[in-house]
Order: C-alpha cells, then sequence, then structure tokens
C-alpha cells in the first residue's frame, strides 16, 4: 500500500508537471509580420548640401508576398522630411510635389528611389552633408513600423527640379516655389 501511494503521488506530480509545461508552450499563432520585416534598402544615397534642401535615393526591394507601404521618412540630417514625387504640373512642365499616399512597395517588387522621381526629401537640413559621410535614415510603414538605414552623401548636380506653386504637404502647410537639387 506505501508503494501504491508513492506511485500515485509519483503520477500526480508527473501529470501536474505535464500540465505546466503544456501550459508553458504556446499553441497561439505567431504575431503578426511587420512591413519593415520584409523591405531591404540597397543602392542608398543622399545628394551633398551645405544646407536648405536636398534628396535621398535608394532601391527599396520587398521580399513578402503582400504590398507594403512607406508613409513617412526622418532623418537626425533634417528637422522635416516628406516623401516626394515628380510629375507634370498645370503649365505641363515637370514639377517636385509631396506624394499622396506614400510609395507602394509591390509584393516580391521593388520600388526606385531616383533622381528626377520618387524621393527622399529633405527639407532643412540641419547641419553640411558632404561627400564620402554618411546619414542615417528611417523609414515608417503604414502599420507603424520602421526600418533604418546608413546612406551615402555624394555630389550630385543634376535633378534641378521646381517645386509645383501652391502644393499642400502631408502635414497641411503651403509649398512656397523655391528651386532645389532634389
Amino acid at each position: 500500500m506505501n508503494l501504491s501511494r508513492r506511485t500515485s503521488t509519483i503520477l500526480v506530480a508527473l501529470s501536474v508537471t505535464g500540465l505546466i509545461l503544456t501550459g508553458c508552450s504556446s499553441n497561439e499563432p505567431a504575431t503578426a509580420a511587420k512591413e519593415s520585416d520584409s523591405v531591404v534598402v540597397r543602392e542608398q544615397w543622399v545628394k551633398a548640401a551645405d544646407s536648405g534642401m536636398t534628396a535621398a535615393f535608394a532601391e527599396l526591394q520587398n521580399t513578402g508576398d503582400a504590398d507594403v507601404h512607406v508613409v513617412g521618412a526622418s532623418s537626425p540630417a533634417s528637422s522635416r522630411m516628406e516623401l516626394h514625387e515628380m510629375a507634370t504640373g498645370a503649365d505641363g512642365a515637370m514639377v517636385m510635389r509631396p506624394k499622396e499616399g506614400g510609395f507602394v512597395i509591390p509584393a516580391g517588387g521593388t520600388h526606385v528611389l531616383a533622381a528626377g522621381g520618387d524621393h527622399l526629401m529633405l527639407m532643412d537640413v540641419t547641419s553640411p552633408l558632404t561627400p564620402g559621410a554618411d546619414a542615417e535614415f528611417t523609414l515608417e510603414f503604414e502599420d507603424a513600423s520602421t526600418t533604418t538605414f546608413t546612406a551615402q552623401v555624394r555630389d550630385f548636380s543634376g535633378a534641378q527640379e521646381n517645386y509645383e506653386p501652391g502644393s499642400m504637404h502631408m502635414d497641411g502647410s503651403a509649398t512656397p516655389a523655391p528651386t532645389h537639387g532634389g
């Protein structure tokens, strides 16, 4: 009887241990993937500038199976940034303006940020960006996830676009019509 009682106690202890261990394992589904998890930034660079405005460029590759939406960007190199596009203005000339809705990186595809096309616009450079230096950038996605990358500063004299007069920024402010080198 004493042996039977010990065996019962051991079996109960093992059962409780099994329940505890089972409770510690997770049968819940894995957390949903963040948009930032599937984005690879390549060929990134930023145009040199002493002050004012400049632009950053890159290839944004989406390795996932769903479209990814870039809705914002920031950098310690600028007090304010916007996502920009080149489009035909009212007078038929190409103008730069904020990109409504941000950039879409198609599932399994690439979205190119290039001079004369979509780009990241540094609106107020906080200190000189000199050739050969690096600048850090953070992209924000529609699901509020982020990814950070470093871009090399390069000399570039092309793409002297103009702002579309009176265009509205994502923050609701109006754009003056300055010329810049984005």
